[in-house]
């Protein structure tokens, strides 16, 4: 085993470690904040996986996919913070 495969190993245990905790808070969270915060933090967990695949592995073929997360991270947390806005208003 190379260093890098170790490395890609241990990465992909604590971002698997980390998804988990990102997903029960999703199931049991008491709040719509609560969800929403962890539904991007699973967004952002597998973003930065998809990323540290493609560093290991040279190549930039999922690029797109990387980029559709991005995407729609951003505008989930926009249409959360809006309809919460509103909400808060009334």
């Amino acid at each position: 085993m190379t260093f890098l495969t170790v490395v890609g190993i241990i990465a992909a245990v604590m971002f698997g470690i980390g998804a988990i905790a990102a997903v029960s808070r999703i199931i049991r969270g008491p709040t719509i904040l609560d969800r929403a915060l962890a539904t991007d933090v699973l967004l952002a967990i597998s973003m930065c996986a998809l990323g540290a695949e493609m560093a290991i592995n040279k190549h930039t073929d999922t690029l797109v996919v990387l980029l559709v997360l991005a995407m729609f991270a951003i505008v989930g947390s926009i249409a959360i913070a809006r309809f919460m806005a509103k909400q808060d208003a009334s």
